[in-house]
């Protein structure tokens, strides 16, 4: 997704999606240290952006500040889809790139991921279910997009798979 929509996407998840889990720990190099693994049953989710950085707060306190010196991507966003087998066990669909997310075929998503790397730490938000998105931009054609988040039950997300059927995102 484009970095410079990062907190209106982030604000359109919170605002319309089910957050289920927030875990934020360090990377690479520096340990992997868990700093949270929180459970969002029955809480609010929330965050403050200032000129000091970012705040993840969970039911009016604030659990994590970031100030976002080292930031150079944007968020992610993953769906857990899982296709039946006859054991009853199921395998996790792992799509490549230049896969209509949309596609009829694919099992419906259980949970989404947003995740990013800020300041040398991992976010990631779990949300029930798909969280919704819409096509944005090129990043390398043909196979390369940018989307956005977009709100359950838009009419975008039936303009999105005529556009991706038909090829119109082209234009």
């Amino acid at each position: 997704m484009p970095k410079e929509l990062d907190f209106q996407n982030l604000r359109l998840c919170l605002d319309n999606y089910s957050p289920e889990f927030l875990y934020i720990r360090l990377v690479g190099s520096m340990g992997g240290t868990v700093k949270i693994n929180a459970r969002l049953e029955d809480r609010t989710l929330d965050f403050k952006k200032d000129e000091s950085g970012l705040y993840m707060i969970v039911d009016s306190d604030e659990v994590f500040h970031f100030p976002l010196k080292e930031y150079h991507k944007g968020f992610s966003l993953a769906y857990e889809r899982i296709e039946p087998t006859e054991d009853g066990i199921g395998r996790m669909v792992m799509l490549s790139h230049g896969i209509d997310p949309y596609d009829s075929n694919l099992p419906e998503p259980r949970k989404s991921t947003l995740r990013i790397i800020l300041d040398d730490h991992l976010m990631e938000i779990d949300f029930q279910g798909r969280i919704n998105i819409k096509f944005h931009s090129w990043w390398e054609k043909p196979h390369w997009k940018y989307w956005t988040i977009d709100k359950p039950g838009n009419i975008q997300e039936a303009i999105l798979k005529q556009q991706i059927e038909y090829g119109q995102e082209d234009s």
